[in-house]
């Protein structure tokens, strides 16, 4: 169960949602998103977002570096264009740039602690291939250990019998 339980919550769910997966690298969220975690970030709608809310969003337009810190404030620019001011939680000052609608990937939607270490560890061009390959293992695994479970459940109704 703990097998099928993980493969729902690591691999189908974000799957599902449409969410993109990071793990945390620096210590900027800590103590509660600590290097490690494993976060879901899920595609919220720039407008939906409010103070508080924990998102990843690209360092440089266009660019595939990310963070993952959270919302503090807003302001706009000088042409009236919205922008969120963002911090990390472990941070003393607030990051140094604003952060621009286009640059937004998601709003946090679940952390898994210390997860994040195994996705690092299979590497991020193979990552599609090992996720695939560890939901079937996990599901298999968790189909087997069902049905053994069952099996032994009717071997002990009929020697009850």
């Amino acid at each position: 169960m703990v097998a099928v339980f993980a493969a729902l919550v690591l691999i189908l769910v974000p799957k599902a949602t449409g969410s993109q997966t990071y793990t945390v690298l620096t210590n900027s969220m800590a103590p509660k998103y600590s290097p490690g975690t494993y976060l879901v970030v899920k595609p919220t709608a720039f407008s939906e977002l409010k103070a508080g809310d924990v998102i990843t969003f690209q360092l440089e337009s266009g660019k595939p570096a990310v963070e993952s810190h959270r919302i503090i404030g807003f302001g706009t620019t000088q042409s009236g264009e919205k922008t969120l001011i963002t911090k990390g939680d472990n941070n003393d000052i607030t990051d140094a740039s604003p952060v621009r609608e286009m640059q937004v990937k998601g709003k946090l939607f679940y952390a898994v602690p210390y997860v994040g270490y195994v996705a690092n560890a299979l590497g991020n061009s193979d990552r599609g291939l090992w996720v695939s390959v560890g939901a079937a293992g996990l599901i298999g695994y968790g189909a087997v250990l069902i049905f053994r479970t069952i099996r032994s459940r009717r071997r002990e109704a009929g020697v009850a019998a």
